[in-house]
């Protein structure tokens, strides 16, 4: 659809519903019209199928709240299609956005203007970023991001912990007070009218926008540049923050804090902070996803015959597991909900690896013990399997 389309159609007149129609009965005109007029309904009829396309695109345009937005402004501010461009309004699938016709039209960047040859923005100028006195308003813009990195112990991971963190970044200049001039008046840009930005065409009606090269995107341009940040009006700043590193985060984890990036300017919003943590490994826990690990060395007696293990936990007591007669080497078990903390706040367990400890040297009554068991179990041969299953294989 082509600009001119777009501000002279009257698509409320196309669906039959008035300009202060709700989106709910938008949409119930525009189904009952696209049911009767719909091509397969209405085989070999061109006539129908015209009026199918025209509801769709009527549709298309008051079916999005923003497309409808812009298109009541274009329509108001022309005179319900009295705008007339000229030769040249590019064809094809349109996005219309007030920017295309105001505020790059006339800079000529990419050599579409979408057919106003320039001279709507010398007519218009700032409309759309003019105060009441007149006079151009600058647009705020959004602070950058910061990345930063932070050490934890494998303790304060699992359970969180605020930590200080130094934070270099640009923030508005003291010395100019962020104007960028070094007697604090600056000029509004005349190449992006205070916007920051400037159009490009692409071919097709569409219009890209990209950072003015003349202001560098801030839309302001210092006749005397402050000393201190070469008319930027952006210094260095280092600032120390207490950040908050929530319970259960993971190392390489990375982590966005919204807001607490470097300071926007002329009111613009602050940029976002992002940290990636790195976990030191603890001497005795490890950790798989949402549960914690642990080895425990039990005796050869508690193995066999069973017995109550006392396990440590991560900051807490001790639990007691119950080994199980016969527990072999290498089992697991599980300690419910003394694991890393999840996002729902709930923890993940602890899982529990037994291990059989093997003394060194046995002597003594000790020695006697293990000779007699070896004699009981003489018959026994614990590799017959093994052997068995290789032959076999």
């Amino acid at each position: 659809m082509s600009t001119k389309d777009f501000i002279e159609k009257d698509y409320y007149k196309v669906l039959g519903v008035p300009k202060d129609a709700t989106e709910a009965e938008i949409k119930k005109a525009y189904r009952k019209l696209a049911r009767e007029n719909h091509p397969d309904a209405n085989k070999g009829n061109a006539k129908a199928e015209e009026r199918f396309k025209e509801i769709s695109e009527a549709n298309d345009v008051l079916g999005d709240p923003k497309k409808r937005k812009e298109y009541d402004e274009a329509r108001a501010l022309f005179g319900n299609g009295g705008f007339r461009p000229g030769p040249g309004a590019g064809g094809g699938s349109f996005n219309f956005d007030l920017s295309d016709l105001f505020g790059g039209g006339a800079q000529g960047s990419g050599g579409n203007s979408g057919g106003f040859g320039g001279g709507i923005g010398d007519v218009f100028g700032g409309l759309f970023n003019r105060g009441s006195s007149g006079t151009t308003r600058v647009q705020p813009r959004r602070g950058q991001d910061i990345d930063t990195e932070v050490s934890l112990s494998f303790t304060e991971a699992i359970e969180g912990a605020t930590v200080p963190l130094r934070m270099s970044s640009q923030a508005p200049c003291k010395a100019c007070s962020g104007t960028g001039d070094a007697n604090g008046n600056p000029r509004v840009c005349p190449t992006c009218v205070g916007t920051g930005q400037v159009a490009r065409g692409s071919g097709g009606g569409f219009s890209l926008t990209d950072p003015c090269p003349d202001c560098k995107g801030r839309g302001l341009i210092a006749e005397n540049p402050c000393e201190v940040c070469k008319g930027s009006g952006r210094a260095k700043s280092s600032r120390t923050m207490q950040v908050r590193i929530p319970a259960g985060v993971s190392d390489g984890q990375r982590i966005r804090l919204r807001g607490k990036g470097a300071p926007g300017e002329r009111g613009g919003p602050a940029g976002d902070l992002y940290v990636t943590v790195h976990v030191s490994a603890h001497p005795v826990f490890g950790r798989k996803g949402d549960n914690l690990t642990v080895t425990v060395p039990v005796t050869f007696a508690e193995a066999a015959l069973g017995g109550e293990v006392r396990v440590p936990t991560l900051g807490g007591p001790p639990v007691t597991l119950k080994l199980p007669p016969g527990t072999p080497n290498g089992r697991t078990m599980r300690a419910r909900g003394k694991g890393a903390v999840r996002k729902d706040g709930t923890r993940g367990d602890l899982l529990v690896t037994v291990e059989v400890s093997v003394p060194a040297d046995v002597t003594g009554k000790a020695r006697d013990a293990l000779e007699a068991y070896r004699e009981a179990t003489a018959a026994e041969d614990p590799r017959a399997e093994l052997f068995k299953a290789a032959k076999g294989a």
